[in-house]
């Protein structure tokens, strides 16, 4: 497992740069979201091109792969904040990039969900950098904090500003499987965590804390991923699982949801599971994760994450 690289805390007035690595984004929910994170005392900073269409994709591969690399040797801004997931990230992550140059330099914070997992697992696997699984600033920031569909701002704060002792995050979810675990946290989008495999980047799950969560699978395509995660030996090391919602999963009549599939792929694993937290797709206030920490998961009652060790560096 990697060691952790973590990023200096954002302050009020620092700048953040806003990317889009993966779909298209829409102006008006990007407005909204520079927005609230204006009000929240940042300076958003973003190209025009942040708005461009290629097919499936904001902008090429060449333009979205320079958008990030220039955002990462950038001097003058302290975050990096994608603007909405999609499709599209895993285009960035190029051999023939020369991603070695950027070992050494100033560490920025991170931050996204869903495909943006991709990137996250690589500059984690690869450099030990810690990131934040959380909102996005057309996904999440753009309907506000504590809205649905929004974000959660207490999370968020704790996350960013280098807490000096941790901090807890009550999950609001179920327990499937009690028990506690300490681990780094890890993961994130189901189906983007299941792409590494096989890869260089392939993420190395031993002695984690494994977020997973994802939306619009059918039950059945959920239990494949799982057995697949299994098989390949992603859970047969790890600490601990905390479920997101999956939203838009619902099962037709008399057949297993996805809880049912969490609850029977995880019981023989003896470990400490949580169903239903808030994270990534999710329609309530979303929780901002730091992913790379060493965590406790207490799984009981609505399950409890503490936080063991700040996420930024002061």
């Amino acid at each position: 497992m990697a060691n952790a690289v973590k990023p200096s805390a954002l302050r009020p007035g620092d700048a953040i740069r806003v990317i889009a690595s993966a779909s298209p984004v829409d102006a008006e929910r990007l407005r909204a979201g520079i927005a609230e994170i204006e009000k929240l005392g940042f300076v958003a900073r973003h190209n025009p091109r942040l708005l461009e269409r290629d097919g499936f994709f904001a902008g090429s591969t060449e333009s979205r792969r320079g958008e990030l690399m220039d955002a990462l040797r950038e001097l003058d801004t302290r975050a990096i904040f994608c603007a909405r997931g999609g499709y599209g990230s895993g285009y960035l992550i190029d051999h023939s990039a020369d991603w070695n140059s950027f070992r050494g330099l100033e560490r920025k914070l991170f931050v996204g969900y869903s495909d943006v997992t991709l990137l996250q697992v690589f500059f984690w696997q690869k450099f030990g950098w810690v990131s934040l699984y959380g909102p996005m600033v057309a996904a999440g920031f753009d309907h506000g904090a504590g809205a649905a569909h929004g974000y959660d701002a207490a999370s968020f704060a704790h996350a960013i500003s280098g807490t000096l002792h941790g901090w807890n995050i009550d999950l609001a979810g179920e327990t499937l499987a009690p028990g506690r675990a300490d681990g780094v946290l890890l993961g994130g989008c189901l189906t983007l965590v299941e792409m590494t495999l096989g890869t260089p980047w392939e993420l190395d799950a031993r002695g984690a804390i494994l977020l997973l969560e994802d939306r619009g699978m059918k039950p059945w395509q959920v239990d494949r991923a799982l057995l697949h995660l299994r098989q390949a030996g992603k859970l047969s090391e790890i600490r601990g699982i905390i479920f997101g919602d999956f939203p838009d999963c619902e099962p037709p009549a008399g057949t297993e949801t996805v809880r049912d599939v969490a609850a029977r792929v995880c019981g023989p694993l003896k470990i400490p599971v949580v169903w239903g937290a808030p994270f990534g797709h999710t329609a309530r206030p979303m929780l901002t994760i730091p992913l790379g920490v060493q965590a406790r998961l207490i799984s009981e009652g609505a399950g409890r994450i503490e936080i063991l060790e700040p996420a930024c560096r002061e």
